[in-house]
C-alpha cells in the first residue's frame, strides 16, 4: 500500500495574493485528524488514513489484546488506531496512546509516527513539540515519508527543533521522493521563493506539477501553472520529459 493512502493529512494556508503557500498540517491517523502548525487552516483535504477493521467477533479483538499484551507490536499498533479512532472500542486517547507507545519502543515506525501525532496535537499526553519531534525522527530514520513530511513541517515551523529552512527542504526532499503529494508541493513552493535551496523555477515546476498529478487537488494546479508561466516553452518540456521519468521509475 502506498504511503499516500496511509495516512490522513489536512490543511493550507493562503499569503498575500498568492493561490497557495507552503501547507501547514501534520499527518497522522483515521479519527485523529492533524496538527496545524502555525495559522489556522483554510482547507480539509480527504482523509487517507492509516485503517484498521476492528474485530467483528468479540473473541478475536480479545485475542488482538492478548497478542498486544505478549508483545506483538502489529498488535500493540492496530490496537493503539482502534483507541485513537474509536473503532471497535470506545474512544480512549490514553489507551491509544499506551498501545502507540509499546509498539513504537519495539522500533514500530508506523506506531512512532502516530505517538509524535498525539504529542503535537496533546492527545492522551501533554502537548509537546519536542517529544513529537523525537518519535517524528525515529520513523523518519526508518524511511516513514509521512514522518520525514512532519518533520519537514516541525523544520519549517521551527516546533521541538530550531527553525532551519534547509533541513526542512531535506525532509520535504526524502517524503516527496516517496510520492507524498504535500511534500512534493511544498518543496516546489520553496523552490519557487529560494527557501533554504536556490530559486530555480524548473524544480518548483516539477515538483508542483507531480503535486498536482498525484493529488487532483486543483490549488496545486493552478500555483504549478503561475510557476509555469515563468519558464519558456522549451524548458517546460524538458520538466515534463523528467517528470515522465521520473513516474516510470516509481
Amino acid at each position: 500500500m502506498r504511503a499516500e493512502d496511509r495516512r490522513s493529512k489536512r490543511g493550507i494556508r493562503m499569503l498575500s495574493k498568492r493561490v497557495l503557500v507552503l501547507i501547514s498540517c501534520l499527518v497522522g491517523i483515521a479519527g485523529l485528524g492533524v496538527v496545524p502548525i502555525g495559522v489556522a487552516a483554510i482547507g480539509v483535504a480527504p482523509a487517507l488514513a492509516e485503517t484498521v477493521a476492528p474485530p467483528a467477533d468479540p473473541g478475536e479483538l480479545e485475542k488482538l489484546r492478548l497478542a498486544a499484551e505478549q508483545g506483538d507490536a502489529e498488535a500493540q499498533f492496530n490496537l493503539g488506531v482502534m483507541y485513537a479512532d474509536g473503532k471497535g472500542v470506545p474512544r480512549n486517547d490514553s489507551e491509544a496512546v499506551r498501545y502507540f507507545r509499546l509498539a513504537a519502543d519495539r522500533g514500530h515506525a508506523a506506531a512512532q509516527l502516530h505517538l509524535g501525532v498525539m504529542y503535537a496535537d496533546g492527545r492522551g499526553v501533554p502537548q509537546n513539540d519536542d517529544e513529537a519531534v523525537r518519535y517524528f525522527r525515529l520513523a523518519a530514520d526508518q524511511g516513514d515519508a509521512y514522518a520525514q513530511f512532519n518533520l519537514g513541517q516541525m523544520y519549517s515551523e521551527g516546533k521541538g527543533v530550531p527553525q532551519n529552512d534547509s533541513e526542512a527542504v531535506r525532509y520535504y526532499g526524502l517524503a516527496a521522493d516517496q510520492g507524498v503529494a504535500y511534500a512534493q508541493f511544498n518543496l516546489g513552493r520553496m523552490y519557487e521563493d529560494g527557501t533554504g535551496v536556490p530559486q530555480n523555477y524548473g524544480e518548483a515546476y516539477f515538483w508542483q506539477s507531480l503535486a498536482a498529478s498525484a493529488s487532483g487537488f486543483a490549488p496545486f494546479a493552478e500555483n504549478r501553472d503561475l510557476v509555469g508561466s515563468r519558464l519558456s516553452s522549451a524548458e517546460i518540456a524538458d520538466v515534463q520529459a523528467r517528470i515522465a521519468a521520473w513516474k516510470a521509475k516509481k
